[in-house]
């Protein structure tokens, strides 16, 4: 699971339970963890005090833009909460990265022309210079939704919802079904352009809303979540056989969250926790 930002209460509740963890530093905390000292700390009281919690990654940051004026502290955020882990010795553990959103992209069709944004470019440079050095991957957010209302005019619904029966867009030798697959291979398409060939990707969060819009509809989002789950063991067109460590946003639908009604609706389950959905997960 994945956590934004830590939560005691949740981290006890975690303890000796062997659920691999995303935990999230938060935004806010961005520039005060660019002081070596303050990221030992943050380690030691978010990481270090809980032995028994199977940490995966720390996400520094999510959904950081490179206009944003906290982008400068991302990269020494990192390099710090990575030196704290590994003075800990826990760098074959856990890896830091960053989550971003497909914003930071310039092109992303076809897949191969993929590109960071000229505004994005030095910015995910250093990110993916980083990641390179300390074989961490890059945590992405992957939402077929969003692009697909953004343009349901070029876009089809079954490519989205990934169910098309054939090959929809055809990019030299890659051939194309759903939509999930060309985002995520024209993000390795701007990561090998940035110097990040092995890097790989891990999709810090993806889903489908269940109400706010013509196309949020429960047996859309049923459907999407389902797709997802037996589609990613299979790899991308690009990387074919490399299952794609995926997680599903979000768990609990948020009635305070906005602006957009859809941002309410991305659970899986409930507040009362009933699930929303009948999803298998083998």
């Amino acid at each position: 699971m994945r956590i934004y930002g830590p939560n005691p209460a949740i981290l006890e509740a975690l303890r000796g339970s062997n659920i691999e963890l995303i935990l999230d530093v938060t935004n806010d905390k961005l520039q005060a963890l660019s002081d070596a000292a303050t990221a030992n700390d943050w380690v030691r009281q978010n990481v270090l005090n809980y032995p028994d919690v199977t940490y995966r990654y720390i996400a520094v940051g999510n959904e950081i833009k490179p206009n944003d004026g906290r982008a400068q502290y991302v990269v020494p955020a990192m390099q710090n909460i990575h030196n704290a882990i590994v003075s800990a010795n826990l760098q074959d553990q856990i890896k830091v990265s960053t989550s971003i959103d497909m914003s930071l992209l310039g092109n992303s069709y076809p897949p191969s022309a993929g590109s960071f944004s000229d505004s994005a470019s030095s910015y995910m440079a250093s990110v993916v210079t980083f990641l390179a050095n300390n074989g961490a991957p890059l945590l992405a957010n992957v939402y077929p939704y969003f692009s697909y209302i953004g343009n349901s005019q070029s876009i089809s619904l079954d490519y989205a919802l990934l169910r098309s029966p054939g090959v929809v867009v055809q990019d030299g030798e890659y051939g194309y079904q759903n939509l999930f697959d060309a985002i995520l291979d024209a993000l390795y398409s701007a990561l090998e352009k940035s110097g990040g060939s092995n890097v790989k990707v891990v999709v810090s969060e993806s889903g489908w809303p269940s109400e706010g819009h013509d196309a949020a509809t429960i047996d859309n989002a049923a459907t999407y979540y389902q797709n997802l789950i037996n589609h990613v063991n299979s790899g991308t067109p690009k990387r074919p056989g490399q299952a794609i460590q995926t997680y599903l946003f979000a768990m609990f639908d948020e009635n305070k969250k906005g602006p957009e009604e859809t941002e309410r609706h991305f659970g899986l389950f409930h507040p009362d926790k009933q699930p929303k959905y009948q999803i298998r997960f083998n």
